[in-house]
């Protein structure tokens, strides 16, 4: 096979690697039992009391009849959101990490396609998601209050206890992770806990991290695989501080850094730019951070540059998706650090570039192509989905369907995406779910959605409508027809009426043009 072939196993070296999450904080507690291991607020845990809650709820979502099972989360960032990804793997059940914020009709197609035995729900939405669990065949809820309740008895009580009677088998399914659809409908992403495990230890190979010692701000959410894999996971690796917000607001992300001694920060384009943009940003002491990562969404240069400049803390910019476990590649810490490029692939980790007429033809540097990777971190396929399991995974390559190209010294370069998606604020929209959204408004008769580049989200959607005869266009009503259907980030920035839209020969809504008037034409702003 001729070609361009980044194989960086000879160069990078793989670090401890375990089978599960379950034995990979087993090994942390053993050595960092006294050291803080999380920070939430006002409350805070050791490894050893860790270790306890993560037992505790184990046996416990074992005796509710989890094992073997799958168990849905619907938490916002908390001590319980930390804690249960490790008890849902030690209870032998498959994690559907939700969203919180997602709206019920979103939250109704993921459960009903999981099938959940159990789902684990922050009071809070109570309202929200017991009446779709009553929807469900064989599924109960459990709201976080039964369970934090027990936590101080569990902390007391098996305080010397262990995990490793409760190791999961390692090619067992960890979780089901649902990213975007093309189709309009969310895919769930099945990854075994050897996927999971050894993608943490890949990250080591090109970043490691200080053990026991590093304290790391989360303010991505954890049920998003970016905040699992460089926020919880990553401290349950090393034995380091994960400090962790309810979620993004400049001023208590700026605070938290200050008064919490944060020594890595693991963000996005959107966040580094509004950090920057706050007025605390300039008094702000950032001597202890000394890492930075980005992930989730392509980070601007410029963005890089400022951010670097203010700061002396490096961000390294890095690529994946949930069906890698999520993480490829990173710009290395023992390396040279290339501002637009996402690096160099991890340990045990093959990246090509190859031709998009075959995606067989593996080409050279320099030149652009869709990017495929082989790795022990890749998904073992979609759920229910056959089909597009085969699209995607061929011959033991998983076809990312991005296109990027290497440079001569095998740093990988994103030009763009192959797929329709858009990335708003670090989150995968699939315009095809917000245009079914507005098929269902009574003034719309059709509808386009296209992502615009965006200097503070990445990207934001503008929708293109046509509405029915005798119908006033009305776009703050339209965003707000939106907003009970969709999460907020879903919903288009921009609005604007066409008497029709663009079609091609076989009568397909022609995307390609619609997005030259977007390049062409200023935003129509709501």
């Amino acid at each position: 096979m001729s070609g361009f072939v980044h194989h960086p196993e000879s160069a990078v070296l793989m670090p401890r690697v375990h089978s599960s999450i379950v034995s990979m904080l087993e090994h942390s507690c053993d050595e960092w039992g006294p050291q803080p291991a999380l920070v939430c607020g006002e409350q805070t845990l050791s490894y050893t009391e860790l270790r306890a809650c993560v037992l505790g709820l184990a046996r416990w979502l074992v005796q509710a009849g989890a094992k073997g099972q799958r168990v849905a989360t619907v938490l916002p960032n908390s001590l319980l959101a930390c804690i249960a990804p490790y008890a849902v793997a030690a209870a032998g059940a498959q994690h559907v990490p939700l969203n919180a914020q997602y709206t019920g009709r979103e939250l109704a197609y993921m459960l009903r396609d999981s099938a959940p035995a159990l789902v684990l729900v922050d009071d809070a939405l109570r309202d929200k998601v017991g009446p779709l669990v009553q929807d469900l065949a064989a599924c109960s809820m459990v709201c976080s209050a039964q369970i934090l309740q027990q936590l101080p008895a569990w902390r007391s009580e098996l305080q010397g206890a262990r995990l490793e009677a409760l190791y999961p088998p390692a090619e067992a399914p960890a979780i089901l992770q649902y990213t975007g659809g093309s189709s309009g409908f969310p895919k769930g992403v099945h990854l075994s806990h050897r996927a999971i495990a050894t993608n943490v230890s890949q990250r080591e190979s090109l970043l490691p991290v200080g053990r026991g010692r590093e304290r790391v701000l989360c303010v991505m959410p954890l049920f998003h695989s970016y905040a699992m894999a460089m926020g919880l996971f990553l401290c349950g690796y090393s034995g380091s501080t994960l400090v962790v917000l309810p979620g993004y607001h400049p001023e208590r992300v700026l605070e938290a850094i200050a008064a919490q001694r944060i020594t890595i920060f693991p963000g996005s384009p959107t966040i580094f730019t509004g950090l920057m943009a706050c007025p605390l940003f300039e008094r702000i002491d950032w001597r202890t951070v000394h890492t930075c990562y980005s992930g989730s969404a392509a980070l601007q240069a410029e963005t890089m540059r400022r951010w670097q400049a203010a700061t002396g803390a490096p961000i390294y910019e890095g690529y994946g998706q949930t069906e890698a476990g999520p993480v490829l590649s990173f710009n290395p810490g023992g390396g040279p650090v290339k501002i637009g490029s996402v690096g160099v692939a991890l340990a045990q980790t093959e990246l090509q570039v190859v031709d998009l007429a075959t995606g067989l033809e593996v080409l050279p540097a320099g030149e652009q192509g869709e990017i495929r990777a082989r790795g022990p971190q890749v998904m073992t396929g979609y759920h229910g989905l056959p089909v597009e399991t085969a699209e995607s995974l061929r011959d033991g390559w998983l076809y990312t369907g991005d296109i990027g190209e290497f440079d001569e010294d095998g740093y990988l370069f994103i030009r763009d995406r192959k797929k329709d998606l858009i990335i708003v604020s670090g989150y995968n929209v699939y315009p095809r779910e917000v245009e079914e959204v507005l098929f269902t408004h009574p003034d719309v008769l059709d509808a386009a959605v296209v992502g615009q580049v965006d200097a503070y989200r990445g990207e934001v959607l503008r929708a293109f409508v046509v509405l029915r005869e005798g119908a006033v266009f009305d776009a703050q009503a339209l965003a707000g027809f939106c907003a009970i259907h969709l999460a907020r980030y879903k919903i288009p920035a921009h609005f604007e009426q066409r008497p029709a839209l663009p079609k091609t020969s076989v009568n397909k809504t022609d995307k390609k043009r619609i997005k030259q008037w977007v390049l062409s034409q200023a935003p129509a702003e709501i």
